[in-house]
């Protein structure tokens, strides 16, 4: 596994990247005007079409490949110490739902929030595949690391993503975390 990058909070283009990621979770892609970003992050135009030459969708992609990012540090530290696969995926469930409680903009899927709100191109669609695969796929290494067969660790990472979108969805509607919480209870072993 590669380590995630360290955002350095001073540079133009992590900033751009961070504030349009907070307002396109607040207002969707759509909903967020330029300037407002622009405004958020300290930047310049130049800047923006100088870092993202397609304007929002360039930076739209790069929000959600932030996300990603920040999402796979979650998988890995939750599965860290875990003993084995099922204690991770419990650890991992606590973990999103602590993420909720202290960031409740990201009452949802950071990924979905994103991309699923921006333009419905192909390309969009493409990098929500990329990136929920890859979820998929590092779920599934852990579990191979603690002892599960491949192609079952394989199809527990595939139930768990799925499972995980759900109730990410519905801990939002009923802005509970709890429901993150308990998804653990809810799985067949």
């Amino acid at each position: 596994m590669t380590a995630a990058p360290v955002f350095d909070a001073t540079d133009t283009r992590t900033r751009l990247i961070v504030a349009a990621a907070t307002l396109f979770r607040d207002k969707g892609v759509h909903g967020t005007a330029l300037s407002e970003i622009l405004e958020r992050a300290g930047a310049s135009k130049s800047s923006l079409f100088h870092h993202f030459p397609a304007g929002k969708d360039d930076l739209a992609l790069a929000a959600a490949r932030w996300a990603d990012q920040g999402t796979l540090r979650i998988i890995d530290d939750a599965f860290a110490d875990a003993p084995d696969f099922g204690t991770g995926c419990v650890i991992l469930c606590r973990k999103l739902a602590r993420f909720m409680e202290r960031e409740p903009g990201w009452a949802g899927c950071p990924v979905g929030q994103i991309l699923f709100r921006a333009s419905g191109d192909g390309a969009f669609r493409a990098e929500t595949a990329r990136i929920f695969d890859g979820w998929r796929d590092r779920l599934a290494a852990h579990g191979v690391r603690l002892g599960v067969p491949e192609r079952e660790a394989a199809d527990r990472a595939e139930t768990l993503l799925i499972a995980l979108q759900g109730a990410w969805a519905l801990a939002r509607a009923r802005r509970d975390p709890g429901v993150l919480r308990g998804l653990m209870d809810r799985l067949p072993g």
